[in-house]
């Protein structure tokens, strides 16, 4: 009897040919309730929580979009040289749009800032820089999926592909940047 119960509520809860129908012949433009419309959408703030691995653009103080990142090989703490592959933690801005280089498409972090050169300059070491938000190496054969499933850059923040076309389209040259330990 349990099972018949169970089967009864398992089809129920299964959408219908007509409702699978609808649902694969919907337009493209029309949104799930869990999306936020993007068209003509100028973000005005990037966050970027490191301890969740999450990127939201935000529009009027409103999360407008969150993706999945992957982070710099030793994420934990600020980036205070160059080579120690962490990705810095502040508040900065997105500057130009780089289209050919090893990664698809990146948009460059204005690290250092002023405090960033102060404090390497007390240590005697070079800050680094050339700190960027990218898409996937060029030639990367693995799936987006698993390639971020782990932190793999030397300090940068790394989106799918795909991803980082809509953030391009989202985001403007100037857009500050809070990164978040």
């Amino acid at each position: 009897m349990k099972r018949w119960i169970l089967l009864l509520a398992f089809v129920a809860s299964t959408p219908s040919l007509a409702q699978l129908t609808l649902i694969i012949d919907a337009p493209a433009n029309e949104l799930t309730s869990n999306q936020v419309a993007t068209d003509n959408v100028s973000v005005d703030k990037v966050s970027v929580d490191k301890s969740k691995r999450r990127l939201y653009l935000f529009k009027d103080g409103e999360v407008i979009r969150e993706f999945r990142i992957a982070l710099g090989k030793q994420p934990i703490g600020h980036k205070r040289e160059e080579g120690d592959q962490r990705t810095p933690e502040g508040n900065y801005s997105l500057g130009h749009v780089m289209e050919n280089s090893q990664f698809y498409r990146s948009i460059h972090i204005d690290y250092p800032n002023l405090n960033d050169m102060a404090v390497a300059n007390s240590l005697s070491v070079n800050p680094g820089g050339d700190i960027k938000i990218h898409g996937q190496k060029n030639g990367e054969a693995r799936s987006s999926a698993f390639v971020q499933s782990f932190d793999w850059t030397d300090g940068c923040i790394a989106l799918t592909n795909e991803e980082m076309d809509e953030l391009l389209r989202l985001v403007k040259q100037g857009t500050p940047i809070e990164i978040l330990p």
